[in-house]
């Protein structure tokens, strides 16, 4: 086998002098590899121009089947390469920031391959910001899927720092980062995975008078707090913004995620949920424990559920939520309707 391995770097070398087309010496060694694999049908075992060519069959047809699988594999990058270009070219002028560049086509193949994002889809992701209230449970893989897929901007808000007892499911934060605001150490995590995403920390608590200024600054909000109060003043600021919220909620082993969008029609938070819970019938994760994964679960569930909204792909959960009970591995979908009588969006 040496000796044909040999053989073909003589060839390739040689049309490398004579400024011979790659297509060319491809050829060439095809033709070389053609002739082995006949060599090794045709004479028998004992001849000496098949012990000459070395190896077996088995062996030359593997080695055949692995270049091929290269060549297959460049020639579809290629292709989604110059797939991604065109759609990029298609795509309205005003959706981008700029072109991808080639690490960026590679980065977001497997998205850009995807019918229902493709490049315009992508291009809509980069030119998209999210704002994530809670880098906690819920934040921490809404952060990361967000990151990885390629929004734009990223905003974070919180006020809280990292701790051991986070550890267990934030796992955007690390043991190192033990300490220190939970924002930054989101950032370092977002930067590290993919430095073409913009990245605003906010270290400090969201609160009524600065909601509306900074939802002004985002398409679309996630949120990922653990209180009542929290919540209900994110749907107010909301719904006076016009903003889409995608908001997850976790306990013990059952978590939930669904799309509050008055704006286009679907319920607000006040619609479902117009009442704070009695007390002892809302506890928080650090009083009723929780599952590690769970977060991850209705984490990457609510940046599903962004992604498709920036996209325009699939169907949001928008008068829908899911509910997803860990314990039974069983997920139910409920409907959700507007209140007409909502004192929050009632009048939107």
């Amino acid at each position: 086998m040496v000796f044909v391995l040999a053989l073909g770097a003589m060839l390739w070398g040689l049309g490398h002098l004579m400024k011979t087309p790659y297509r060319a010496r491809f050829v060439m060694l095809a033709l070389l590899y053609l002739a082995v694999v006949a060599v090794q049908i045709v004479l028998p075992i004992t001849h000496p121009l098949r012990q000459a060519t070395g190896g077996s069959l088995g062996e030359w047809l593997f080695v055949g089947i692995l270049v091929g699988v290269v060549l297959v594999y460049r020639g579809g990058l290629g292709w989604l390469r110059a797939r991604a270009d065109r759609s990029v070219q298609a795509a309205p002028v005003a959706a981008p920031k700029g072109p991808f560049s080639d690490e960026e086509l590679e980065r977001y193949a497997r998205h850009i391959t995807l019918r229902e994002i493709g490049g315009s889809g992508q291009r809509a992701l980069k030119a998209a910001r999210v704002l994530v209230v809670g880098a906690g449970g819920l934040g921490a893989p809404a952060l990361l899927y967000l990151a990885a897929a390629g929004v734009g901007r990223v905003g974070v808000i919180d006020a809280d720092t990292v701790s051991l007892s986070n550890l267990q499911r934030q796992v955007i934060h690390t043991d190192a980062r033990q300490g220190m605001p939970k924002v930054f150490s989101a950032q370092k995590a977002m930067a590290d995975l993919n430095p073409h995403v913009e990245v605003r920390p906010y270290n400090r608590a969201l609160e009524e008078g600065i909601a509306a200024e900074l939802f002004a600054e985002y398409d679309l909000i996630l949120d990922g707090t653990d209180s009542f109060a929290a919540r209900a003043m994110i749907n107010r600021a909301a719904v006076r913004a016009g903003k889409p919220v995608v908001a997850g909620a976790i306990s013990a082993w059952e978590g939930q995620v669904t799309v509050y969008d008055p704006a286009r029609g679907a319920p607000c938070m006040a619609c479902i949920f117009p009442q704070a819970p009695a007390p002892g019938l809302s506890a928080t994760c650090a009083e009723t424990g929780v599952v590690g994964a769970l977060p991850g679960v209705i984490g990457a569930m609510m940046a599903m559920e962004a992604v498709k909204l920036i996209t325009g792909a699939g169907v949001p959960l928008a008068g829908r939520m899911v509910i997803h009970d860990a314990l039974m591995a069983e997920s139910r979908e409920i409907k959700l309707a507007r209140r007409g009588d909502c004192p929050v969006c009632g009048g939107v």
